[in-house]
């Protein structure tokens, strides 16, 4: 008799320590504003700098410059450029630590045979945030003092727990100031939970679970498509460089923004109901730069936002001590749930039909079960093992 392994055995063991990020909105004053936006200029000089001389560095000397290499030239442009003085060190020295990341990505995607872009220069307006790490703020009642600017006002909507590691200010498309804490707090585990689900995406419906559920595709986009239109329209007619212009520039980014904060709230929102009532979840390993070729359906998929989502429930999951799975996403859709048969479909065709055991049901829900069985097998699990029960 072959043993099966139950989910509870096959958890891993949740970490003791995460990182959760706390966003807040800044209430900078007029001089605030303006030392933020000069650190924020003085640190793209720095960043561009940083590139150009590990760039020349190469082409010129086929040498290499490291971080600490770089770390050097700090103090002897500090002397040529006496403004880098407004600025914290240690956001200096971060800069210089995102180029250096900017490479060994870059790296990696030639090693894994991709097609890899060359870290870019930062023009005027594309450097949009700088890193405190551990040093140089300092959280007061309903104040951020922050080196070389000051205390700015800050909106504590909620507490900030556990320990601060680094402290990030932004500043978004509209213009508004966020500051961003990356705490490293304990879990939150929930109690544990036997219900597995496989979760199948798509157009018609936002998601589809093995157990018959449905989460509808709101389709944020679409609903204010035409007054983005609107406002593109206006934008496109009015002078470059003029006040005009960049007041139909904000009222676009305003939009934009709209629709991604009304996207992130429902990504969190959804996946956090999943996480709260599944031990267990899969989803498929998607592929979304090859589903955006799709000229018919980019537009729909980049509006679903799948990803967003996958990727909220995963680090949900991780938090709560909860399973989340990802399997690769061939034959999903084509193989029967029940027998196994490869049935050919089209992609408008809604209902899996199998000829060989004349099972009929939905096209998605037969995916998810699918996904659902996949995922249970990479955890060494079958659809029929002791403690898994699969929805209700």
């Amino acid at each position: 008799m072959s043993y099966k392994p139950n989910l509870k055995s096959s958890l891993p063991k949740p970490e003791a320590i995460c990182r959760r990020a706390f966003k807040y909105r800044l209430q900078p004053s007029k001089s605030q504003r303006t030392k933020l936006i000069q650190t924020l200029e003085l640190c793209r000089w720095v960043y561009n700098e940083t590139l150009a001389a590990r760039k020349n560095a190469w082409e010129q000397e086929n040498k290499a410059l490291w971080l600490y290499d770089t770390h050097k030239l700090l103090p002897v442009w500090k002397k040529e450029n006496a403004e880098l003085a407004q600025v914290f060190s240690q956001v200096l020295q971060n800069v210089q630590e995102r180029v250096d990341l900017a490479f060994k990505a870059f790296f990696r995607r030639v090693r894994a045979g991709e097609e890899a872009g060359y870290p870019r220069f930062k023009g005027f307006g594309r450097y949009d945030s700088f890193t405190y790490c551990q040093f140089g703020f300092k959280v007061l009642e309903n104040r951020l003092f922050l080196s070389k600017i000051g205390a700015v006002k800050i909106i504590f909507h909620r507490p900030i727990e556990g320990r601060i590691k680094t402290l990030t200010i932004q500043r978004d498309a509209v213009g508004n100031w966020y500051a961003c804490f990356i705490c490293e707090v304990k879990p939150n585990i929930l109690p544990f939970n036997d219900l597995a689900v496989g979760i199948d995406v798509g157009l018609a419906n936002f998601a589809k679970l093995s157990n018959g559920g449905k989460i509808s595709n709101p389709r944020f986009f679409r609903r204010d498509e035409k007054e983005l239109a609107k406002a593109q329209s206006k934008l496109s007619k009015e002078e470059k460089g003029t006040p005009e212009q960049s007041k139909r520039r904000k009222v676009v980014a305003h939009i934009h923004q709209r629709i991604a904060y009304r996207r992130k709230d429902f990504a969190h929102q959804k996946s956090r109901e999943l996480v709260n009532n599944f031990g267990m979840l899969a989803f498929e390993r998607l592929d979304k730069q090859n589903m955006l070729k799709n000229r018919r359906l980019a537009k729909s998929i980049a509006d679903a936002a799948w990803n967003q989502f996958i990727t909220y429930t995963q680090y949900k999951a991780a938090d709560a001590g909860r399973v989340c799975v990802l399997v690769d996403p061939r034959n999903t859709s084509k193989r029967c749930s029940r027998c196994g048969t490869l049935v050919e479909k089209d992609l408008f065709v809604r209902v899996h039909q199998c000829p060989v055991c004349d099972l009929v049901i939905d096209r998605d829900q037969n995916a998810a079960i699918n996904i659902l069985g996949l995922g249970l097998q990479s955890l060494g699990l079958a659809l029929e093992a002791p403690a898994v029960r699969h929805g209700e």
